[in-house]
């Protein structure tokens, strides 16, 4: 009878190593950012989603208040982060608490100046014109002076575990050069950039403090010198998201629509991103560089500071 010869793990150990099976490559870093940057491109492609409308329809409701009224608000309210008028309260599903005191501020008056019929005549769309008639007092109130529906919030959050790149950001913002604190008078913003000085709000996930971080720490490297005076407010915070989308997710964060709702927030879209390509990828590279200088993703490339 003839016998067989079972195969033994080491025979199968020597028997696939030389059937030589190819190995799946190893993606670049400049590969990664290229494949991330197309997929925010894609993002925002895609136009607003469900949360970002919904926000924005809820914040068409706020006005935007004179420099003065500002001042005024500040004044008798040093804390108020949102305010607005009753009318404005109640359409947002809200009301004002029983006993809380309104914030004066000044409204304007408009009239309306009405022509004599001969000069009227000569000009049908001048015959009653607007006009300023001065200013009567108002009152609005702060968001924690009222009660009711949550206000919508963008949803989108960064998630993922960021290990040890958070200390190697920290450190490369520090040789840098650059001062950070972590100060809760910055709120509602995350984090702001002052110029060799960045200031996070505290009581951040690890994973959106280190997205905010990375979005400051761009706009230090590429919008603190002549270059934020030849660029808009609505590019330069395109670049500094997309650089965080980038980065975020070439370390494994999820981002979701995050990055893109923040665009779309500062009327940013994917034709602008694409006009920044080119500065998007080296600082992102710079950035991933200092992140990944002991792993195989960094020593894949000879210079990722030349990543295009």
């Amino acid at each position: 009878m003839n016998t067989a010869t079972i195969a033994t793990p080491s025979n199968v150990t020597s028997f696939t190593q030389n059937l030589k099976i190819p190995q799946p490559k190893q993606q670049t870093t400049k590969e990664a950012i290229a494949a991330n940057v197309q997929a925010l491109i894609e993002h925002l492609e895609q136009g607003h989603s469900e949360g970002l409308t919904a926000y924005l329809t809820a914040m068409g409701r706020f006005h935007t208040y004179s420099f003065g009224n500002i001042l005024e608000i500040a004044r008798q309210r040093p804390n108020a982060t949102r305010v607005a008028g009753l009318y404005a309260w109640n359409q947002l599903g809200r009301k004002v608490k029983k006993g809380e005191r309104g914030i004066r501020i000044l409204a304007p008056v408009i009239g309306v100046r009405r022509k004599k019929d001969a000069e009227a005549e000569k000009d049908i769309r001048t015959q009653n014109q607007a006009v300023l008639v001065g200013f009567r007092s108002a009152y609005v109130f702060d968001v924690s002076q009222t009660e009711g529906k949550d206000l919508p919030e963008l949803s989108e959050r960064v998630t993922g575990n960021v290990g040890e790149y958070s200390e190697r950001l920290l450190d490369f913002i520090s040789a840098q050069g650059i001062q950070l604190e972590f100060n809760e008078s910055i709120a509602p913003a995350l984090g702001m950039s002052y110029g060799s000085r960045i200031a996070v709000l505290p009581g951040q996930e690890a994973a959106e403090e280190f997205s905010t971080l990375v979005h400051e720490l761009a706009h230090e490297m590429l919008h603190k010198a002549e270059r934020r005076t030849a660029t808009t407010k609505t590019r330069r915070e395109t670049e500094a998201e997309a650089i965080a989308f980038v980065v975020g997710t070439t370390i494994g964060l999820s981002t979701g629509r995050a990055s893109a709702d923040y665009i779309h927030l500062y009327h940013g879209n994917a034709a602008l991103l694409t006009e920044s390509l080119e500065v998007i990828q080296k600082t992102s590279a710079v950035i991933l560089s200092a992140l990944e200088s002991n792993t195989a993703v960094a020593s894949s490339e000879s210079s990722l500071a030349e990543a295009s």
